[in-house]
Order: structure tokens, then C-alpha cells, then sequence
């Protein structure tokens, strides 16, 4: 089972979710087991809260020596153990101690014992301790007793005073001289006659207990003690929220798990992006041996392959480049020496166009090692060694070295500011040339050159008068020794690795180059971007980036 979930990213992924469900799932059980626990030992502690102060409020009437007898004279009577004891001499906790110091009722159950309430008399010296087995009627009927006894020991007009002194919004107690509504006449009688009536409350789960307390002149007070609420389950509310709570933490648990897989994706994706651009010495970290590991190992291992496999390709197109130059060499040497040995001008025409393919021959021996040399570059990964180079200063020798071979031509250089570029001199100006040298091929009277420092890059376009590219075949012109059928043929020359070698050059500073139709002189016009540094100001070029 371990060496199949160390090969299986998506059964790892689905063990993983499963076992954040069960967790979910147990945290929510837990956490209802934990609430309706604390709701209950709170509901115990309102009901013990009122009675547990009654009695405090009684013993703070008596000397300390008298509150054994008093209490024992009541035990009976309350169906209770209630006990004075020092403080020290009760083992608390911090948290318990704390509780009594903020007034407050300790519900302890002793299983089949019952329940124990604490609770801290005044001085904070004595704690009143009552022991219990359980909650019956006989217990209301003497705590509302006790409660009456203690309110009719003074005057009408202190009764309220008295009261909020045990109640405080625990219990609902309250004083009242209408008679309580939805008795009938006979509880009305047993009230008259001094009786404690408790009254069941079936449609809310509660009850109440009533007493009459007498006044002057035969009149009455009526006591009024709840409705005092059964334990009622967490209410419906209460369990939205903490589905949803639930909700989210199972959310969160899967987005995690899911992202650490989501981002080993996206690492994989981003080296195909770098590899596809260009920057064949990418590879991919390879952290464990499941799928996604394997993948990893594979797209680094098809990578190596594509790497050597176009090393191998630029290194033999390099060699056979070099090794024709020598044949090149000798055949000129052989067309100068027949030259040399012959006036005949029918002889000396004909060697002069061997001479002239010879040159050719030697152009396009140059075009492919400029060509294979940009491509080893890129396979071996190596960085480019980037300047600051001067873009209209470069333009300037562009012009100056082809306005001589195109003399019927105008090649000028637009007007605009001056714009610099971090970028490779030579072959920075090596792309301009060959695109100046293109348009110039078959532009019918004028080619231009524009600079422009855009936010973030630097843009150079060349443009002709000419007969332009057709918009389907300008992706293709950039293929190696592409060449168009129409108006753009052999007949205008070029070897078909001029646009090729400025694709390379422009990929390999990170930037790209495009062609469409000049508005101006309705020709083509080529363009190249070259990305900046963020932070660099207006007309400053990229940083150097890897092959």
C-alpha cells in the first residue's frame, strides 16, 4: 500500500481527501459534543445560580457559628446536603477559582451521586458547598418557600431591591399584585391558602412556580419564579453556522492538497514555456518518484534528448559550413589564376559571373554560420553578453554600410528621440541589417527606419514602398530558407536565412519580431520588440536573458 500511494500522485490526492473528510467529519462531531457541553453546564449553572445566592444572602443574616444549624435545619426541607467550608480546605483549580472570584456557580457531577454547587460567600473566605441527588418537585416547593420567608422579612416596597439581589437575569423572578394569569380556581385557592403552585408548561418544555406573599390591609404580592427552560438541543442557527465553519475548513484542507499538486503542474508547465521558447537548458525539479515524478523525469529526459539532438544539428551544419569554405577558396583561386592566363572577353565575362556565384556561395557559407551559431548558443544555454547600445547611432551605421550597394534607393533614419537598449551589439545590429538589407531588395524607391521607446520595451520598425507580404505567408517568411512564390521571389535574392537569423537573434534577448503593412508607405514594415527591466526609464532595453 505505501509503494502503490508513492507511485500514484491521484491516489495519494484521493487517500488525502478521503482522510480530510473523516477529519472533518470527527472535528464536526466533536465540536457539536463540545457546544451542547458547554450549553449544558451553562443551563445548570443558571439553574443552580438563583437558589445557590438565596441561600448565601440568608447566611450573610446569621453569625458564622449559626449557619451549621441553620443549614441542617433546612437540608431536610430542600431534600439537599448544603455545607460552610474554608476555602483551603477544597481542592480548585485556577480556572474554578476564578469563576467563584467573578460570583459565579461551580456545577461539579458526581455521577450517580448526583451534582455538587460551590459557591464563594462574602469575604471570599468561606464556600458554601450542596450536595444533591437530583432536581424534584419537593426541592422547588422549599427553595420557592425559602425564597418567600426571606422576602416577606421586609417591608412591600424593599421586596424588588431584595429580589434582583438573587435573580440577576438567571431565572426569571418577579413580583407582581395581579394574580397570575392561566390558573385555575382551585391553584387560585392553593395560592390563597399559602401554597407553592408549580404549573407544567408541555408546549415549551418548562414550569413555573408561584407563591403569594401576604401584605398589609389582607391584600397580596404574587411571586412569580420562571418559566425555567428545559435543556433544549443546539438550535437549528447554531448547527447552519457551524455546518458552514465546517464547510470551510474542508474547502480549505482540499484547496491545499489540490494546490500542491496544481503548483508541481504549473512547474512543469511553466519549463515547457521556457523550453518551447527557446531555452532548451530548462529542466524540471524532480522531488519524489510518483506520476508527477516520472513526468518530470521524463519531460527532462525528452528535453536532453531535444537538446543534443540540436546540438548535434547545429555542430555537423557548422562543420560542413567550415569545411566548404576551403573548396570555395580553391575554386577562386583556380577562376583568378585562368583569369589571370586569358584576355578572351567572352572568357573573362564567363568568370566574372563564376566570380560573382562564388561570392554568393561565400554569403550564404556566412548566412549559415551566423545562423548555426545562434542556435548553439540557444541549445547550450548560454547567457548573452548585453550593453547599452545607442539605437539611432546603430541605424546610422545600418544605412551607411547598404545606402553603397542601393544606390536607388532612399534609406533614411525617421526623426525621434534618442533610444538605448540593453542588448547584444553585434547581433542587435546584425537583425537591423538584415531587415534593412531585406527591404531594400524589394522596396521600389524608399526604405525607413523608426525608433520608438515604448513603456517596457523598445520597438524598431523597418518599412518599404514595396509590394508587401500577403498575410498568410508572414509567419512562414521566418522559416529557414523560406522563400515566397509571388511578389517577393528568387529574383530578388537573398538566401532565405536573413528573416530566420533576426527571428533567433530577437528570441534570444527575449524579445520577438513581426510583420505587417506599413501605413505610410504602403510596403511591408518590419518590426522589432525588445522587453525592458521593469523599473528601466523610457528607451532603455531588457536585461540579459538566458538562451
Amino acid at each position: 500500500m505505501r509503494r502503490a500511494l508513492a507511485d500514484s500522485t491521484f491516489l495519494r490526492v484521493y487517500v488525502l481527501l478521503a482522510l480530510a473528510l473523516l477529519l472533518t467529519f470527527g472535528l464536526a462531531l466533536l465540536g457539536l459534543a463540545m457546544v451542547d457541553q458547554v450549553r449544558r453546564e451553562h443551563h445548570r449553572e443558571q439553574l443552580a445560580e438563583a437558589p445557590m445566592r438565596l441561600l448565601a444572602e440568608r447566611l450573610a443574616t446569621l453569625p458564622p457559628e449559626a449557619h451549621g444549624d441553620w443549614l441542617a435545619s433546612r437540608a431536610r426541607r430542600l431534600d439537599m446536603t448544603p455545607t460552610v467550608l474554608p476555602v483551603e480546605a477544597v481542592s480548585l483549580n485556577y480556572f474554578a477559582r476564578a469563576r467563584l472570584e467573578r460570583d459565579r456557580v461551580l456545577v461539579h457531577s458526581r455521577g450517580e451521586q448526583g451534582w455538587r454547587l460551590q459557591y464563594l460567600l462574602a469575604g471570599g473566605e468561606r464556600l458554601l458547598q450542596v450536595d444533591l441527588a437530583s432536581l424534584s418537585e419537593h426541592q422547588l416547593r422549599g427553595l420557592t418557600e425559602l425564597l418567600g420567608e426571606w422576602l416577606a422579612e421586609v417591608p412591600a416596597d424593599e421586596r424588588h431591591a431584595r429580589l434582583e439581589r438573587v435573580s440577576r437575569g438567571s431565572i426569571p423572578v418577579s413580583l407582581s399584585d395581579a394574580a397570575p394569569s392561566g390558573l385555575d380556581a382551585y391553584q387560585l385557592n392553593r395560592l390563597a391558602d399559602g401554597e407553592v403552585v408549580i404549573r407544567l408548561l408541555p408546549g415549551r418544555w418548562s414550569m413555573a412556580m408561584y407563591l403569594a406573599l401576604p401584605q398589609a390591609a389582607g391584600s397580596a404580592t404574587w411571586l412569580a419564579i420562571g418559566p425555567v427552560e428545559a435543556f433544549e438541543p443546539m438550535p437549528g442557527s447554531l448547527q447552519l453556522l457551524l455546518v458552514v465553519i465546517l464547510l470551510a475548513v474542508l474547502g480549505a484542507t482540499i484547496y491545499l492538497i489540490v494546490r500542491g499538486v496544481e503548483a508541481r503542474m504549473a512547474r512543469l508547465e511553466l519549463a515547457a514555456t521556457r523550453i518551447a521558447a527557446g531555452r532548451l537548458d530548462t529542466r524540471v525539479k524532480v522531488e519524489s518518484g510518483d506520476f508527477l515524478g516520472r513526468l518530470g523525469m521524463a519531460f527532462n529526459g525528452m528535453a536532453t534528448q531535444v537538446q543534443s539532438l540540436l546540438r548535434a544539428q547545429q555542430d555537423m551544419i557548422r562543420a560542413v559550413s567550415h569545411e566548404l569554405r576551403t573548396p570555395v577558396a580553391r575554386i577562386r583561386f583556380a577562376v583568378q589564376m585562368v583569369e589571370d592566363m586569358t584576355d578572351d572577353p567572352a572568357i573573362r565575362r564567363q568568370l566574372q559571373g563564376i566570380d560573382g556565384d562564388i561570392e554568393e556561395l561565400d554569403g550564404l557559407i556566412d548566412e549559415i554560420l551566423t545562423y548555426a551559431r545562434l542556435g548553439s548558443d540557444a541549445v547550450n544555454g548560454r547567457e548573452m553578453e548585453a550593453s547599452l547600445v545607442d539605437g539611432r547611432a546603430m541605424a546610422g551605421r545600418v544605412i551607411e554600410a547598404l545606402s553603397p550597394l542601393h544606390g536607388h534607393l532612399a534609406i533614411a533614419l525617421a526623426e525621434g528621440p534618442e533610444v538605448e537598449a540593453m542588448a547584444e551589439p553585434r547581433y542587435l545590429q546584425r537583425a537591423l541589417q538584415n531587415l534593412v538589407a531585406n527591404a531594400c531588395r524589394h522596396a521600389r524607391s524608399r526604405v525607413v527606419i523608426r525608433l520608438h521607446a515604448e513603456p517596457r520595451l523598445v520597438r524598431i520598425d523597418v518599412e518599404d514602398d514595396g509590394p508587401g507580404v500577403p498575410a498568410g505567408e508572414r509567419l512562414a517568411i521566418f522559416k529557414p530558407f523560406a522563400r515566397l512564390d509571388d511578389s517577393r521571389t528568387r529574383s530578388s535574392g537573398g538566401y532565405g536565412l536573413g528573416l530566420s537569423i533576426v527571428q533567433k537573434v530577437m528570441a534570444w534577448h527575449g524579445g520577438s519580431v513581426a510583420v505587417d503593412e506599413s501605413p505610410e508607405l504602403g510596403g511591408a514594415r518590419f518590426t522589432l520588440l525588445l522587453p525592458q527591466r521593469p523599473g528601466q526609464g523610457p528607451g532603455e532595453g531588457p536585461a540579459p536573458t538566458p538562451a
